[in-house]
């Protein structure tokens, strides 16, 4: 994920600079009573401004919020250290996996793949603070159970009208021995946290979350060549009704 651009702080909600307030807002002040460790906050506007500018214009970003640790500071930096780790502990859902055909295809044949994985959202507390989390799908893992994987790469792949299985797709693969293959899906999430409602930070790195295996039953297919003509001999080998021929 790109770097944030912008660099964030916090004003009192009603604060108009030195010691003065603006005292038709203190009248609908937020309340911010019971923060998560049972103490009130202070209800705080984020503002922004882009980095690596002397003296930036700081404009508004979020808010009002509470903000429920009296050295945020402090805090911000000490939930970034863990975020990460947090996030991977996270029951991010890989996506289904579905295979077309299933639950069984054909050897040498393309078996197209495709996952329905979306943007998910969790609410957890770390330090005490309310940290909500936004993790949203990026890039794509295939283990096909034969040795063979696919990927990191975007594609999800997508369905086929049954009229053209058989067709190779971004994320189809070919099995070139029959048997029972456990396929499993490795979704690599992006994601980002605030913390108190506060602005949108990027978590740093890559999520990774698998689906629980599914299984698929590679088989073989058999192709013969006839002459008999079924209408003269009806009991000839590939009519219907004649004893087929021991494989």
């Amino acid at each position: 994920m790109p770097a944030d651009p912008n660099q964030y702080k916090y004003e009192l909600q009603c604060h108009l600079g030195g010691a003065d307030f603006d005292t038709p807002c203190l009248s609908r002040q937020l309340e911010c009573k019971n923060g998560p460790d049972g103490k009130d906050g202070i209800p705080v506007v984020w503002l922004k401004s882009p980095i690596g500018i002397p003296n930036p214009a700081w404009t508004f970003h979020s808010g009002p919020t509470c903000l429920f640790d009296p050295r945020p500071e402090d805090l911000l930096p000490r939930i970034a250290a863990l975020i990460q780790n947090e996030f991977q502990k996270l029951p991010v859902a890989a996506g289904t996996v579905t295979a077309q055909p299933s639950p069984h295809t054909l050897r040498g044949a393309e078996t197209n793949f495709f996952t329905d994985s979306a943007e998910q959202t969790f609410d957890i507390t770390i330090l005490a603070q309310k940290v909500h989390v936004v993790a949203t799908p990026a890039q794509y893992t295939w283990s096909y159970g034969d040795g063979t994987t696919l990927g990191p790469q975007q594609s999800a792949g997508g369905p086929l009208p049954q009229d053209r299985w058989g067709e190779k797709t971004r994320t189809s693969h070919v099995y070139t021995q029959t048997g029972d293959f456990q396929v499993v899906l490795t979704t690599h999430f992006q994601g980002t946290y605030s913390v108190n409602n506060g602005p949108p930070l990027p978590i740093p790195g890559q999520g990774q979350f698998s689906s629980p295996p599914q299984t698929i039953s590679v088989w073989r297919s058999i192709t013969r060549n006839y002459a008999d003509d079924c209408i003269k001999n009806p009991q000839g080998q590939g009519c219907p009704g004649a004893v087929p021929p021991t494989p």
